[in-house]
């Protein structure tokens, strides 16, 4: 594909899931399994994982995962 993608990415404050780079955009990931797309999304904000990424010129985005247990599959996802 092209991207730059990291995995478990640490912060001073946590490890951001996935981390993809692309030309214009960062999308700071975080996964949760039988939880709920808002929990995933104030986790990036209350663990400031976007912070080593504000003096970037790319748009930030974050995205929020769940992935449901029981269809073995994503539940949902959002972008916040």
């Amino acid at each position: 594909m092209g991207e730059f993608i990291e995995s478990e990415v640490r912060s001073a404050r946590g490890r951001a899931d996935a981390v993809v780079k692309t030309k214009n955009h960062i999308y700071v990931f975080e996964f949760k399994l039988d939880g709920t797309v808002e929990e995933a999304l104030r986790q990036i904000d209350d663990k400031g994982y976007l912070i080593p990424y504000t003096a970037d010129e790319r748009q930030l985005i974050k995205v929020g995962v769940n992935f449901d247990k029981e269809q073995r599959n994503i539940g949902e996802w959002k972008e916040g």
